[in-house]
């Protein structure tokens, strides 16, 4: 006891439930701190975390979240079939682009020009057989398969919008890249446009191969809607 009076007591002195309540209260600010650690830096650190991990998809070329794409191919749904309509025998289309088709055939034919339709609407069974049983004969990966052919759910022939042209008096370039030399492909490349095709997978694209043969219809509000991604992606 000091000369005023007061009694100062060292930790032994002080009674258990004293000495309890001391440690509580630093306890509570160690809590303190954990709980905002808890509310602000693990969610900043997992949104790091997780934009790395959408990176090292995208890297791969393997998945891109933000697009839903695999394999460098974006997702389409399947056109339901009231609004197909068929183009030539076993080749439909969808009826918003019909119309624009068969004017463009019938002008290039005015010029000289034979346009032959290949391939049109695709279901997804079709794509299916195609990407996991017919190419996989020729012993590739499916990233290999992916640049020739989309996986099924994945190809712009599932919306009815997309069509395949070649020559008719040049046969045997149908889908190679030959076609390229053809006076249709020629044509369709100075002239497309003005009917609203546009050529899906030229040499610049990344994740497909060279296709000049194949053209997708944009001349419409839904099939604006359906390739906005694919052409937002190409502009980056």
């Amino acid at each position: 006891m000091l000369g005023n009076g007061i009694n100062f007591k060292n930790s032994e002195d002080i009674e258990v439930a004293e000495r309890r309540y001391l440690d509580g209260g630093i306890k509570k600010k160690y809590v303190f701190f954990i709980l905002l650690f808890s509310f602000i830096i693990f969610p900043i650190s997992f949104y790091v975390v997780r934009k790395l991990n959408s990176s090292l998809f995208i890297e791969n070329k393997f998945i891109e979240k933000t697009d839903g794409k695999i394999l460098g191919h974006f997702p389409y749904k399947e056109v339901g079939k009231e609004l197909l309509i068929e183009v030539e025998p076993n080749i439909l289309v969808h009826r918003e682009m019909y119309s624009s088709l068969l004017e463009m055939r019938s002008d290039a034919y005015k010029e000289g020009v034979y346009l032959v339709f290949l391939s049109g609407f695709r279901s997804i069974k079709l794509q299916n057989e195609i990407f996991y049983s017919i190419k996989s004969l020729r012993n590739q990966s499916a990233f290999e398969r992916a640049r020739v052919s989309a996986p099924p759910g994945f190809s712009e022939h599932s919306t009815g919008f997309a069509i395949d042209i070649g020559d008719a008096l040049k046969r045997e370039s149908d889908f190679e890249v030959e076609f390229e030399n053809t006076k249709a492909f020629k044509w369709l490349k100075q002239n497309a446009a003005k009917y609203h095709f546009k050529m899906s997978f030229d040499k610049n694209h990344k994740n497909v191969d060279y296709e000049p043969w194949h053209w997708r219809y944009e001349g419409s509000i839904e099939s604006l809607k359906i390739f906005e991604a694919s052409n937002r992606s190409s502009k980056k």
